[in-house]
């Protein structure tokens, strides 16, 4: 006889805790992004369900190894920021981004998908996005994203990538010069931060599609 289980949805039509896959699978069918786990007694979901679902998810579950060596290199990161990040299906080439907010994972914004992306573009759209919300906002944030390769492209204000325009990713190409247009007219006292996975686990604004 299988052990009962507890499922916990952070992310879905009625985000709670719930006694059954089948209610489970109701919360979350149809859902995009859905985010959510089973626990193995009520203490244990309730305490997860009340956190920010990234310290449950994937590598930043609890009993994952840690390199605390690496953590002492790294430090802690910032948790009073944005972070941001991009998915990208590698076969239809549709791509979303999102930023959120790292301490409570509350999503700030969301966009996509868009036909004929990239991830490195999305990420580099996601920060600019970040920064003019900080910039409209009066907020002073450090911005997170695990691409090294957005960062760069941030500080060249122009996207490098190798990405060819066509008819079907015309409104991509739109936000990318926009995105540029943007960086180049304005300036910003956000810090602009790696987000060290190997230390911290996934990034809090990751799609969880790993």
């Amino acid at each position: 006889m299988s052990k009962k289980k507890y499922y916990v949805v952070w992310k879905g039509h009625n985000p709670g805790i719930y006694e059954s896959w089948d209610e489970c699978k109701k919360q979350i069918h149809g859902y995009q992004d859905a985010v959510y786990k089973a626990f193995p007694n009520m203490e244990s979901a309730k305490a997860a369900y009340e956190d920010n679902y990234y310290n449950h998810i994937g590598k930043n579950a609890p009993g994952k190894k840690v390199d605390k060596d690496l953590i002492k290199k790294t430090g802690l990161p910032i948790m009073d920021s944005i972070s941001v990040d991009a998915a990208c299906n590698t076969v239809n080439k549709r791509m979303e981004y999102q930023g959120v907010d790292t301490k409570t994972g509350a999503r700030i914004f969301h966009k996509g998908p868009f036909e004929g992306g990239s991830n490195n573009i999305g990420e580099f759209l996601a920060i600019v996005h970040a920064l003019a919300h900080c910039k409209n906002n009066n907020i002073n944030k450090p911005i997170y994203t695990d691409s090294f390769t957005a960062i760069k492209w941030i500080y060249q204000k122009k996207a490098n990538t190798k990405v060819i325009e066509q008819e079907h990713n015309k409104e991509l190409f739109n936000l990318i010069k926009r995105a540029e247009k943007w960086l180049q007219e304005n300036q910003w006292k956000n810090k602009i931060l790696k987000w060290e996975t190997a230390a911290w686990g996934e990034v809090p604004a990751d799609f969880g599609r790993k």
